[in-house]
């Protein structure tokens, strides 16, 4: 069973094992220190997942297994949140991505005034973008060439999910 749950201090030793796992960090943002630290899983769950962030710790069976977020924008951009999520390793390929991403998304619309949640996928994500396209994402364009990271530079598939009845205004 996927529960979402606020982050906790308990949450640090795993987070910790789970964000120096190379292939699970492998398309996550360069800003996620390497190697990743106590202090850094302290700050992050102390300050970094509550800064202009909706931030969730996902749990299989009771047990923390990986986290999900919207990190929200500004202005004529309120509306709209960038969606981001990882999976601990031993935990792929249970479709936890999936209905984590299903849960979270309905807690987002019905709980809050965003309207549009996105996510840009780094082209060889193959996984991350079906679990996108299963969760009722869609594609809505191709960034070429957008995103670099160790020396390699990839086209971002963003993709969209939108509150349903949703004017434009």
């Amino acid at each position: 069973m996927i529960t979402l749950r606020d982050l906790g201090n308990d949450d640090q030793l795993l987070l910790v094992k789970y964000l120096n796992e190379p292939e699970v960090i492998r398309y996550l943002s360069s800003k996620i220190p390497n190697p990743y630290t106590v202090d850094d899983a302290n700050w992050w769950i102390e300050t970094g997942s509550k800064d202009h962030a909706i931030v969730k710790a996902v749990e299989f069976n009771g047990v923390f297994c990986g986290v999900i977020g919207a990190y929200t924008q500004v202005f004529e951009y309120a509306h709209s949140a960038e969606v981001g999520y990882w999976i601990a390793k031993p935990y792929w390929g249970k479709r936890i991505a999936t209905q984590a991403l299903q849960l979270f998304t309905a807690d987002i619309f019905n709980q809050t005034s965003i309207s549009r949640l996105f996510n840009p996928v780094s082209a060889p994500n193959i996984a991350s973008m079906r679990v996108l396209e299963k969760a009722g994402y869609q594609l809505e364009g191709v960034l070429r060439r957008s995103v670099c990271k160790a020396g390699d530079c990839y086209d971002e598939h963003v993709f969209a999910r939108l509150k349903p009845n949703e004017g434009l205004g």
